[in-house]
């Protein structure tokens, strides 16, 4: 019997990414995907759902929170999920590198993979100079304290689905990513990088675009991994 993938995309104001996200899937390899409204003000919902996907509504916004809203629903789901993908709405990763990441898994080589921007093609301007260093802080934070060696807190990622109910995740905001890979470190999880495309997103950024999300969304990264120490 072939592993259940299920997607899970967290979307706030993606109208103009998440369809092409959604179709871009290689076909026969997900179950389903469950695309989160995360207060969307525009046509989200529609484009999701006229494109295949489960439509889920979180009215409060937040990042970690619409991941949370995805997994609550699979966790009530009678076919549950043997593996679970993140992947943002906005069109910047390759849907169709999916096949790659999940890979590790059904080879039985990894718990959680993810999807390294660092490690493989990046378009010119698709991430910012303070999204290069953060990242670049992060991970070295993630190895002195952690002891685990990561290049990236990329979104695009797989991890097997009881694994991922075992970290008991809580963030509901910009800490997602990191707390995810520091609980993968903390509880002994095979974890992996894969080289993944990255190109210039569909539309503005709400956190890398603004001054006040970049500084909210360091602020908290760089807080989460200290306060699991």
């Amino acid at each position: 019997m072939s592993p259940i993938v299920k997607v899970i995309i967290p979307a706030f104001n993606e109208e103009n990414g998440v369809g092409n996200v959604i179709r871009d899937i290689p076909a026969g390899l997900v179950d389903e995907v469950v695309v989160v409204n995360n207060a969307s003000t525009d046509e989200t919902e529609r484009v999701a759902s006229e494109a295949g996907a489960t439509v889920l509504r979180e009215k409060v916004k937040g990042y970690g929170r619409a991941c949370l809203k995805g997994m609550d629903y699979i966790a009530k789901s009678v076919d549950k999920a043997d593996i679970i993908v993140f992947i943002d709405a906005d069109y910047s990763d390759y849907p169709g590198e999916m096949d790659d990441l999940v890979q590790p898994i059904l080879q039985g080589e990894a718990d959680l993979v993810i999807g390294s921007r660092a490690l493989g093609n990046l378009e010119k301007g698709a991430m910012t100079p303070q999204q290069v260093f953060g990242n670049w802080l992060a991970t070295r934070l993630l190895k002195w304290l952690y002891g685990i060696k990561f290049t990236d807190l990329g979104p695009f990622r797989a991890i097997k689905y009881e694994r991922l109910v075992d970290l008991n995740m809580e963030d509901k905001t910009y800490g997602w990513t990191v707390e995810m890979q520091l609980k993968a470190a903390k509880n002994g999880l095979r974890c992996v990088e894969v080289p993944v495309t990255y190109r210039k997103r569909i539309g503005f950024s709400k956190i890398s675009g603004t001054v006040k999300g970049t500084i909210m969304a360091g602020y908290k990264i760089i807080w989460t991994i200290f306060k699991y120490l």
